[in-house]
């Protein structure tokens, strides 16, 4: 494919028309020059301003012209001429109203889709053999309904519509290389590809029923799981074997604290021991006194 050696950026000139999103032109080759060491100068001979920057070693030439949107073909034409430069070495910047703001295309030949910058350069150039560099402003029928499309690009964007411009022009720098090296195919794939932004919704934890306090999967089981309702003292022993709260994993519960199981052993065996009453003169065993407060058998600790 043809290298470019020029790229003309549309807009209209003066203060006045800095800020419109007809100038989305001007912002592109602006960035250009900036990134590649380019000094405007204004240029009479070719009616507006002309800067020379190298890219990969070669020049490229940048154009604003200054001869106002509907006869952008003037300057154009003076300055291919001048330098031999063919329509298919030229890629024209221009804002586009049938792309949402920020959107970028890349194209070559086809109509002006109504644009009067484009109109005058495919006269002045003989035909429309040259590429263009879509830059989406979006619509007024879409964003500003019963506005004027003529008032519409005459306007600054809104402050989301700028920021979305904004944030894809390092897209199209990014590309400058590959068209000045004639690789047209592999910048359209690079430009034409958005990256999708990773979903920012939080993963939301999924809590089991009954789960208590006890983290999922902490192999400990949640409390109220057991047969017997906590802290009643009087339920029955809990469950072997408990689903942990995360993933239906089977996890084995905590085993009891060894000084505790020895205690509840010592008593249990000193409960079912028979002992002599003394001073009987029959030698009739008498049950020990009942404890106050006896200890029911497989009574779990309460969870904490």
């Amino acid at each position: 494919m043809t290298a470019i050696r020029l790229i003309v950026g549309l807009g209209n000139p003066g203060p006045e028309h800095e800020l419109d999103r007809h100038n989305a032109g001007f912002w592109f080759v602006d960035e250009v020059a900036r990134a590649h060491g380019g000094a405007w100068k204004r240029e009479a001979r070719f009616h507006g301003d002309a800067a020379r920057a190298k890219v990969g070693g070669e020049d490229l030439w940048l154009l604003k012209p200054g001869t106002y949107m509907n006869r952008s073909g003037q300057a154009v034409s003076a300055l291919a001429r001048f330098y031999r430069i063919t329509p298919a070495e030229i890629l024209v910047a221009h804002d586009e109203l049938d792309l949402p703001p920020g959107a970028l295309r890349l194209k070559r030949g086809g109509g002006s889709g109504g644009h009067n910058g484009l109109k005058d350069i495919s006269a002045a150039m003989g035909g429309p053999d040259y590429g263009r560099l879509r830059i989406g402003i979006g619509h007024p029928r879409d964003l500003y309904p019963g506005r004027e499309v003529v008032d519409f690009v005459l306007q600054r964007p809104s402050r989301a519509e700028q920021q979305a411009i904004d944030e894809r022009m390092p897209a199209a720098l990014h590309v400058v290389p590959l068209l000045v090296s004639g690789q047209w195919e592999r910048a359209g794939q690079q430009l034409h590809t958005v990256p999708k932004a990773a979903s920012d919704t939080p993963a939301r934890a999924v809590k089991a029923p009954g789960a208590g306090t006890s983290a999922p999967g902490t192999g400990t089981g949640a409390p109220g799981t057991g047969t017997g309702a906590p802290g009643t003292g009087t339920g029955a022993p809990a469950t072997a074997s408990k689903t942990a709260a995360a993933g239906g994993r089977t996890a084995t519960p905590a085993a009891a604290p060894t000084a505790l199981a020895a205690g509840l052993q010592a008593l249990a065996a000193s409960l079912k021991a028979p002992a002599a009453a003394p001073g009987s003169a029959e030698g009739t065993p008498t049950p020990s006194a009942t404890p106050t407060h006896p200890a029911t058998p497989g009574t779990r600790p309460t969870d904490r």
